[in-house]
């Protein structure tokens, strides 16, 4: 037996061992013992400084996707733009993102992989800089586009880089340090971006990225290599016009999500022609891509029911994560004053909850049926939300941090069951095709969800206000004690009747706004834990499947 098969542990059959582009070892019994195994490649340098090297642009990336969120009442403020506005620093960065991700794997083959990782971190550290110096709302989100580009394809390259550069054996190490970066970054995220924000601006949440990227750079120039097989094979031929629809498609979507409430929806003609033009182009992305030859996004694998089911599951999962992400910071800031720093502390136990979860899950999935541990973790999931549902002016900061320690805890029992139970039926040839569309559903489902809860928390609090104003009357003996003692208390700052009478009436149509505005929150979070609770029997529609190491990884 030769070395090299030795090296690739066959075992005692004779085998051959084929390295194939996505980093996988794909072993074959052969016919003869004649069959000559090609010498398995590694590494120049410690997979472990490679590791290093992918991670520290990764974490920076899902580290931006949460930083920015406890900020935006102080991007909104600075950039004169009103709270539905600044959410579009949000959504236009995960529509990029989604975007770019089915075009990933096309686009390492043509430049080659590392060449491409290293344009996609300068990429996402220049456009950093320019949403710091952003002077404008338009500006800062054209930035955030770029940086959404940019970051899109740093996930799937750092996981293939690992797959690759562990052998077999380490690989599960490999994921699992991967797979705590990606829940630690979250943790981070809020109260880092809440503590610069206050004691410096918000404009160094990213410009804190220009660093780390450089010596992410350095280091992925400096370890990271390109294996021969991916140097020798050709990328192919990309679809274009596949392409091309999908991104004006979703771009257009998210156009009409972020535009709708400021244009006043259907009555503006540029929201109803945005409409037509969007769903006429999904349609013919659609419809091209059933009938192309090497589609950018392989839609026939939806007619797997298991991946549909989890497709569906997974964009719902979006728009409730993505969406309470939205509200939490913004509710805390705006209603109950706090800081951005202790908005972050409030809301970044959740990432807490996914750690103990993650743990947890990891000795359940195989054991358990994957159907039923997805419906407790969308029982639990619907259970933490309906909690954030009971606030009011005067509740703790305990009131939101343990319901977002049990949201997180939810997250787990539904993320790696349902990726489980939606890929667990797919061939392995499959898997980079369906993680990218598990992706960009979760992504767009997530755009879909801050824009839609910033919609209905606007005109949520239209309506309870007209609601409330219609008690508030001269004639009601509650509102004219009220206003008498308002008035008394005015008076004696003021000296004039007249001027404590409007300040009075200025205080109590204060109250009035801001109880209407709590109630629309309240409204937004059940409207959330309803989705959720909607989950739970569409979960029996599922197959059931073993747990796939495959799919587990495809989560990231």
């Amino acid at each position: 037996m030769s070395k090299a098969l030795t090296k690739g542990g066959a075992g005692a059959n004779p085998t051959r061992a084929t390295q194939r582009a996505d980093g996988q070892v794909a072993t074959r019994t052969g016919q003869a013992a004649t069959a000559v195994a090609p010498k398995v490649w590694t590494p120049s340098f410690s997979p472990w400084l490679i590791a290093a090297a992918v991670m520290l642009a990764t974490f920076m990336e899902v580290l931006d996707t949460s930083v920015a969120n406890v900020a935006l009442p102080h991007i909104a403020g600075n950039l004169s733009a009103t709270p539905e506005e600044a959410t579009w620093v949000l959504t236009s960065y995960l529509v990029s993102n989604a975007i770019i991700l089915p075009a990933t794997n096309w686009l390492s083959r043509y430049f080659g992989r590392k060449r491409f990782l290293i344009v996609c971190i300068i990429i996402f550290t220049l456009s950093s800089a320019l949403c710091g110096a952003a002077a404008s709302l338009g500006m800062l989100i054209v930035a955030r586009i770029l940086q959404g580009a940019g970051g899109g394809a740093l996930q799937p390259i750092a996981q293939a880089v690992l797959m690759e550069s562990f052998p077999p054996e380490k690989r599960g190490s490999a994921m699992a340090v991967f797979g705590m970066g990606i829940v630690v970054a979250p943790i981070i995220g809020p109260t880092l971006g809440g503590w610069i924000t206050d004691n410096y601006t918000w404009r160094w949440i990213f410009y804190i990225n220009v660093p780390i990227g450089i010596i992410a750079v350095l280091m992925a120039n400096t370890f990271i290599e390109d294996p021969p097989y991916i140097k020798d094979q050709k990328p192919g031929r990309i679809d274009y016009i596949g392409f091309g629809l999908m991104a004006v498609g979703l771009a257009t979507l998210q156009l009409v999500l972020d535009k709708g409430q400021e244009e006043d929806w259907f009555h503006s003609s540029l929201i109803t022609l945005a409409v037509v033009f969007a769903v006429a182009t999904i349609i013919a992305f659609i419809i091209w891509e059933l009938r192309a030859k090497e589609p950018i996004v392989n839609l026939r694998i939806l007619t797997n029911r298991n991946f549909a089911v989890g497709t569906m599951l997974m964009t719902i999962m979006g728009i409730v994560l993505y969406g309470t992400i939205a509200l939490l910071p913004l509710f805390l800031q705006t209603m109950l004053g706090y800081p951005a720093v202790q908005s972050g502390m409030a809301v970044s136990p959740r990432g807490i909850g996914s750690i103990i979860s993650m743990i947890i899950i990891g000795r359940l999935v195989g054991r358990i049926d994957s159907r039923y541990l997805i419906m407790f973790g969308f029982s639990v999931l619907a259970f933490s939300t309906y909690l954030f549902s009971d606030i009011n002016l005067q509740i703790s900061m305990g009131s939101i941090v343990w319901p977002s320690i049990i949201s997180g805890l939810a997250m787990g029992f539904v993320f790696v069951p349902l990726t489980t139970a939606a890929m667990g039926t797919l061939a392995n040839e499959q898997m980079g095709n369906a993680s990218g569309v598990f992706n960009l559903m979760r992504n767009t489902g997530g755009s879909i969800g801050i824009a839609a809860m910033t919609t209905l928390l606007a005109r949520g609090a239209q309506v309870h206000q007209a609601a409330l104003a219609s008690h508030l009357n001269p004639y009601n003996p509650m509102v004219q004690q009220r206003m008498q003692q308002m008035q008394g208390a005015m008076a004696t700052q003021s000296g004039s009747a007249v001027t404590a009478t409007q300040q009075a009436m200025g205080m109590m149509y204060g109250m009035l706004t801001k109880q209407a505005m709590v109630l629309s929150y309240i409204d937004n979070f059940r409207l959330l834990a309803f989705l959720c609770v909607l989950c739970i029997p569409a979960t029996l529609l599922f197959k059931r499947v073993k747990a796939r190491k495959a799919a587990a990884a495809a989560m990231h």
